[in-house]
C-alpha cells in the first residue's frame, strides 16, 4: 500500500527543531576553548554559534506508521537481517545549545523488505511481525547523546531511505520496559547520502526487496536541505558496505 499520508503531509505546527553535525560542533568547541585577540570590528561580529549551530528548520511529517509504547531500549534489531548502524544523536537546546540529558530519542522504521512492525505487507512482502521490531528509544546521557543500534532502513514505495525521530521529554518509564507521558518537543526525519545507499542496496537481504528505489532527489518529503534537512553524517565501520555505518547528526529542539 502506497504510504499517501507521508507522500502528501499535513501541514507540521509552528515548532522548529535545531540541527548541525556533530564536526561543526566540535570546531565550535575548539574555537571557543582558544579564543583570538579581538579585532576592532568584533563588536559587531555574529557569535560564531548564533550563526552555526542555532540554525532552525522545520519539523518533518510523523506518517502513517507511528505506534504508541514503543520499548526503551538501545538496540532495536530484534534480530532483523540488514547493515548494522549505529547512530549517536546529540539533542541541544536551540536557545541555548547546551545539551539536553535524561530526553527520550525515540525512532522506528521499516526493514530491509520495506516493512515496518505492525504493518508487514504494505509494501508488498509476507514475513512475521511482533509489531516491535526497528522500534524503540533511548534516553539521552548527560552530555545529551542517544546511542542507538539497528540496521540500514531498506524502503518502500514512493519514500527515499529515512528513519523516524521523535524527542520528547518528562517521560515516565514504566514497569514493562516502555514509557508514556512526557512532552514531545520533536518529530522529524533522518536521511542517508545517496552513494552510500546504493552500496547497501547490494548487499543481501536488500535485493530482495523489489519495490522500486526512491531518491533522495524524488522523494516527497526530502528538501535537499543536507544536515540541515536531517541528513546524517555517515562512517563506514569497515572496508564494505556490509561492516555497517555509523550515522550522527545534533538535534536541538524548541524547549519553550
Amino acid at each position: 500500500m502506497t504510504d499517501t499520508s507521508e507522500a502528501t503531509p499535513t501541514p507540521i505546527g509552528r515548532r522548529t527543531v535545531l540541527i548541525a553535525t556533530g564536526a561543526t560542533a566540535a570546531a565550535l568547541a575548539v574555537t571557543a576553548a582558544a579564543p583570538e585577540a579581538p579585532t576592532a570590528d568584533a563588536a559587531h561580529a555574529t557569535p560564531v554559534a548564533a550563526a552555526a549551530v542555532c540554525t532552525l528548520t522545520k519539523e518533518m511529517t510523523e506518517g502513517p506508521y507511528y505506534l504508541d509504547g514503543q520499548y526503551v531500549r538501545s538496540d532495536v534489531t530484534e534480530g532483523k537481517a540488514g547493515v548494522p548502524l549505529k547512530l549517536s544523536l546529540t539533542v541541544v537546546d536551540d536557545d541555548t545549545c547546551v545539551p539536553l540529558s535524561g530526553a527520550l530519542v525515540e525512532i522506528w522504521h521499516c526493514d530491509a523488505l520495506g516493512e515496518y512492525s505492525g504493518f508487514v505487507g504494505n509494501n508488498g512482502h509476507s514475513e512475521p511481525d511482533d509489531g516491535t521490531f526497528l522500534r524503540g528509544g533511548v534516553l539521552t546521557t548527560a552530555s545529551g547523546v542517544a546511542n542507538l543500534t539497528s540496521v540500514y532502513p531498506g524502503w518502500y514505495r514512493g519514500r527515499c531511505v529515512h528513519i523516524h525521530v521523535k524527542v520528547h521529554t518528562g517521560v515516565t518509564l514504566t514497569s514493562d520496559g516502555s514509557f508514556t507521558g512526557g512532552r514531545e518537543l520533536h518529530t522529524g526525519q533522518l536521511f542517508f547520502d545517496e552513494a552510500i545507499t546504493t552500496k547497501v542496496a547490494a548487499v543481501s537481504p536488500y535485493p530482495t526487496n523489489t519495490v522500486p528505489r526512491t531518491t533522495l532527489a524524488r522523494d516527497s518529503i526530502y528538501d535537499g536541505g543536507g544536515t540541515a534537512s536531517g541528513l546524517l553524517t555517515l562512517t563506514a565501520l569497515g572496508s564494505s558496505a556490509s561492516a555497517g555505518y555509523t550515522g550522527t547528526l545534533t538535534l536541538g529542539v524548541e524547549q519553550g
